[in-house]
């Protein structure tokens, strides 16, 4: 089955930049930077990953404070974002959705659209040498001001011809709940037409995922798992056509569940509520996209029937551009994999 899921093409939807560094690079561009420590590759790498069980989403986003010390310029910017696509390729992914948060990368100096160009050139040029069809979704976080999360959202704006097709909220949820306090960046990146997300769910459970709901009214969210808690939160997704792109090793990681088979991606499918599958952060999790799919179907019990349906249902909601002919391109490839593969025609 593993070797299935390998060779199967495969859509993420919920992938962010900074917690997917390669260690060795890392280290390299850390010890340019005088941010090593003295550490060695095994501690960079020890250093880059949260542990398995946090107590907290607080104690799991901690796990990202060295990788955005680390990416303050354009060369670091540009590098990580180009190995990023290498390494979805790598597992088969054949279109991805890569998140960062743009303002957490000017604390060097580096002007906020430099940082945007830097990272949508190193996806754009990793794309084109390894055939990845990748788009970039900006990401506000809940802790900054909001007049800045504006100005943010109108210079991400001014790069949805370079791949950038989608604006997101994240952060700690317990510490800043109300997803409205920035609702101009919302309405600023919704009337550019940005694709709207939001992280809703690591905190707060089903009634968290119903507040971000109501508030944004989002195209998707980022989690969201815990609405499986409230059957009439599941019908309202459902109405809604509301996907919840879903990372179930970082839900367990961030305490959402207490195991993998915790996870309630099964009562999610079998209310219909739409869903993906995503890995969230490479690194931090020490996860590929692959063995997501394998703990999916051998630890949760998503039959791989669902995982096909979920990983076409991706491409059908990705933030991929004005047009339908890369959409319609992908969906073609990927029929003709299930065509040809016994277990899925």
């Amino acid at each position: 089955m593993r070797d299935l899921f390998a060779r199967m093409p495969k859509a993420e939807l919920h992938l962010h930049l900074d917690g997917s560094l390669r260690p060795a690079t890392a280290l390299e561009l850390a010890r340019q930077r005088g941010l090593d420590e003295g550490m060695d590759l095994a501690a960079m790498a020890a250093r880059l990953q949260a542990p398995a069980k946090c107590a907290d989403q607080a104690e799991l986003l901690a796990a990202f404070d060295l990788p955005i010390a680390i990416m303050q310029d354009a060369e670091a910017l540009y590098r990580t974002a180009y190995e990023m696509v290498e390494d979805v390729a790598s597992d088969g992914t054949r279109y991805a959705e890569i998140k960062w948060g743009p303002l957490l990368h000017v604390n060097g100096g580096l002007g906020l659209a430099d940082g945007i160009a830097a990272v949508a050139a190193g996806t754009r040029d990793a794309a084109a040498a390894t055939g990845v069809v990748a788009r970039l979704v900006a990401v506000a976080l809940r802790s900054h001001p909001p007049d800045a999360n504006a100005v943010m959202a109108r210079t991400a704006a001014e790069f949805i011809s370079q791949g950038l097709t989608g604006f997101d909220l994240a952060g700690q949820e317990e510490a800043f709940p109300d997803p409205l306090v920035h609702a101009r960046a919302f309405d600023v990146a919704r009337e550019a037409g940005l694709g709207i997300t939001i992280h809703a769910g690591e905190w707060g459970g089903a009634d968290q995922v119903r507040r971000s709901l109501e508030a944004v009214a989002p195209a998707r969210i980022a989690h969201g798992a815990r609405a499986a808690e409230d059957q009439a939160l599941m019908a309202e997704l459902v109405a809604r056509g509301v996907t919840l792109d879903v990372c179930p090793t970082s839900n367990v990681q961030a305490d959402n569940f207490a195991t993998l088979a915790d996870v309630p991606l099964p009562q999610l499918l079998a209310a219909g509520v739409p869903v993906t599958l995503s890995t969230d952060d490479r690194t931090v999790s020490d996860l590929t996209l692959v063995r997501e799919y394998a703990n999916a179907h051998d630890i949760i019990g998503v039959s791989l029937a669902d995982l096909w349906r979920m990983n076409m249902h991706a491409l059908r909601v990705a933030f991929l551009d004005q047009t339908e002919s890369e959409r319609e391109r992908l969906i073609g490839e990927f029929e003709a994999f299930a065509s040809s593969e016994p277990a899925l025609a």
